[in-house]
């Protein structure tokens, strides 16, 4: 049965039209690489090399046969080195979550930077997810990373703090309290609020309504949205204020105006 160091062999032979220094090359002895040569074109049927006491050439089988052999040397090659890529984690597909204010900022700089680093690494980019649906989609493992905001009482998931940042207001471009430099919190008191989906849905939620309480009021939620995008259109339109994360910043819509926002009462 053919061998794939025989392929190897009889390449290195080909190469070099001499036993002696393809012997060299391969560190075997002479005598044992002139029988793998003879074994192979035993097992082929055909002769591929030419030998005189001078030279070895080519066959016209031969020099085909070479072709062949160096496409399936290099596709073996090619094989390993891939299976070593995806060993590494530098080939494959990776599924990652991002909660809405994440998509704006953080998806497509992390995307840039996985393209230049890991060239191999097909990105599967969920964007707009609750922290909640986060969770359950990395259990099932339609996702494998899942950028999301605690808390995560989750035992069989491991939480890392990727980084902090803090509320901010977004505002009608022509409410009263746009052209301040930032806004205390406590002045939002009697303002219609746009929030995330309440009940545990969104973590967002709970944190803006407890950084309400600690200002001493409730907030009143006018309508409740998913998707930071349709929430701050829902702003834009005049329909209430906001409070979300920094790097809402980001999503520049016509009619909403970012303000910096003090939290004291």
């Amino acid at each position: 049965m053919m061998e794939l160091r025989h392929i190897r062999y009889f390449v290195v032979v080909a190469e070099e039209c001499h036993f002696g220094r393809a012997a060299e090359r391969l560190h075997i002895a002479q005598p044992p690489l002139s029988q793998q040569i003879k074994q192979l074109e035993t097992e082929l049927g055909v002769v591929l090399l030419h030998r005189t006491t001078r030279k070895v050439e080519l066959t016209t089988a031969g020099a085909r046969f070479l072709l062949r052999a160096r496409s399936i040397l290099a596709a073996i090659d090619a094989a390993g080195e891939e299976a070593g890529r995806i060993a590494e984690g530098l080939v494959g597909q990776v599924a990652i979550g991002f909660t809405g204010s994440a998509t704006y900022e953080l998806l497509p700089m992390l995307t840039r930077t996985l393209r230049q680093e890991l060239p191999g690494v097909e990105l599967d980019l969920k964007g707009e997810m609750l922290t909640p649906s986060q969770v359950v989609a990395l259990h099932d493992r339609t996702l494998d990373i899942g950028f999301l905001r605690p808390p995560v009482r989750d035992p069989a998931l491991e939480v890392v703090v990727f980084r902090r940042e803090p509320l901010i207001v977004a505002l009608p471009e022509e409410h009263r309290l746009a052209c301040n430099d930032s806004v205390r919190l406590a002045e939002l008191r009697d303002e219609p609020f746009i929030s995330y989906p309440s009940y545990h849905r969104s973590v967002l939620h709970d944190a803006v309504y407890d950084a309400c309480q600690r200002a001493g009021f409730r907030p009143a939620s006018r309508h409740e949205v998913a998707e930071t995008s349709t929430l701050i259109t829902f702003v834009a339109a005049g329909l209430g204020v906001a409070l979300v994360p920094a790097s809402v910043r980001h999503l520049a819509v016509t009619g909403t105006a970012y303000r910096p926002l003090v939290v004291l009462r």
